[in-house]
């Protein structure tokens, strides 16, 4: 769609709103946007966007999201999740957690919980594919892949790009959703506060002697959790997807073992809980590096997902919280604009930030706070966490508050995920 914006060349494109970042929230708010009836852009570097077809019979890819039912109920109001399921999902029932450096441990069922499920663990990739198909086909959708942008600019009503090729691209509400990096959030001057976590997540995909049991495991190792996710290919539920937060040095060296010695080194660290455990692809590591905006808004511009805050692994609530990010943007500002104010104006962005910098805050202090716990090697803390864990595995009511919380089910939700 190109119209004149104020004060700007003709041949500027004009879009209600541009995200700029196509990745899973990105492309989820193009959809609640447009959905609503808004024009919208998404600008992306990548050079074309993933589609379900690439899949095939192709073993998981390395990275996944446990998504909760709140997120599910999100996927489900784009229509990306029948797809999801067709292709591969794994519902997980039950979790358990326990300290391998004591006796503590803790148990959670998905009827403790009062849900069918506690949540799914789907490849990010499948995710995205699904999101892709729904949403990027939609009539209001214009789509900028393989492009970057050059500059921002900013008018008294809205922002404007400038993209790599030389397009200019106009808007009352630019989204930035690309990503930790985010070159949006740095053109903006907006600062981050990052608190490196002396770790690196090491990832990969493993097959096991025993069944998986619809169930996500977790021990804390001197510190370094380790998580077998279950992912359930082909009708057989022995593959895992693994997440191990760890040192630097020992990331580096799992990521150099043969593939032998990489599923024994897994074996042995969860002690045979699975039975033998054999990799089935390659180990990959990246540094975990906790970040939050010092805001998440400006006039005409809003932060989502990983552009405003990154997370832990530990919980498995990054892409969650992205999610719900989206979903309250996109509810404030459909507001706005189905009541004909301007939805790009701070008075209307605030109030998104407002509705998710506590949660977020608390999240991120939550993933601190559990790293703090499970890596002191103090006696009495180790044997008060341990207490801990144990004293309310028993008492059911504070774990349903606390699987409640787990499966997105806390503070004011916005329509598109009740």
């Amino acid at each position: 769609m190109k119209t004149q914006a104020a004060g700007l060349d003709a041949s500027v494109e004009h879009f209600d709103a541009i995200i700029v970042g196509a990745g899973m929230v990105g492309t989820a708010l193009v959809g609640l946007l447009t959905n609503a009836g808004m024009q919208v852009a998404l600008v992306e570097t990548k050079a074309e966007p993933l589609r379900l077809a690439a899949f095939g019979d192709h073993p998981p890819a390395p990275r996944v999201s446990a998504l909760t039912p709140v997120s599910q109920r999100l996927l489900s109001h784009l229509k990306a999740w029948p797809a999801m399921a067709d292709t591969r999902i794994t519902p997980y029932r039950y979790m358990q957690v326990w300290d391998a450096e004591g006796s503590g441990s803790i148990q959670f069922s998905a009827d403790e919980a009062g849900a069918p499920v506690l949540g799914h663990i789907v490849e990010n990739e499948v995710t995205l594919a699904a999101l892709n198909e729904q949403v990027l086909a939609l009539p209001k959708v214009s789509t900028f892949f393989g492009v970057g942008v050059e500059a921002l600019q900013t008018s008294d009503n809205g922002r404007w790009l400038v993209l790599k090729d030389g397009r200019q691209l106009y808007t009352p509400l630019l989204i930035a959703a690309d990503g930790a990096h985010s070159t949006m959030r740095e053109l903006a001057g907006i600062s981050v506060a990052e608190e490196p976590m002396q770790q690196e997540a090491v990832v990969t995909t493993v097959r096991c002697e025993k069944p998986h049991g619809d169930t996500a495991r977790q021990a804390f190792i001197a510190g370094r959790p380790l998580a077998f996710l279950p992912l359930t290919v082909n009708g057989d539920d022995r593959y895992c997807s693994i997440v191990w937060s760890t040192t630097p040095e020992h990331a580096k060296q799992l990521t150099e073992f043969s593939s032998d010695a990489l599923g024994q080194a897994l074996s042995d660290a969860f002690d045979y809980r699975l039975g033998q455990v054999s990799a089935v692809d390659a180990a990959y590591r990246f540094p975990l590096i906790q970040r939050h905006a010092a805001q998440y808004v400006q006039p005409n511009l809003a932060l989502v997902g990983d552009a405003a805050h990154s997370i832990h692994p530990l919980a498995g609530q990054g892409v969650n919280l992205g999610f719900m990010d989206a979903a309250v943007l996109a509810e404030e500002v459909v507001n706005a604009w189905q009541r004909g104010a301007p939805w790009g104006a701070l008075s209307t962005l605030s109030r998104y930030e407002r509705r998710r910098r506590l949660d977020n805050s608390a999240m991120l202090g939550l993933m601190k706070g559990f790293k703090v716990l499970f890596g002191s090697e103090v006696p009495a803390l180790t044997l008060a966490r341990n207490i801990g864990m144990s004293g309310m595995n028993q008492l059911v009511p504070l774990k349903r508050l606390v699987m409640r919380q787990a499966i997105g089910e806390r503070g004011r939700l916005p329509q598109s995920c009740r």
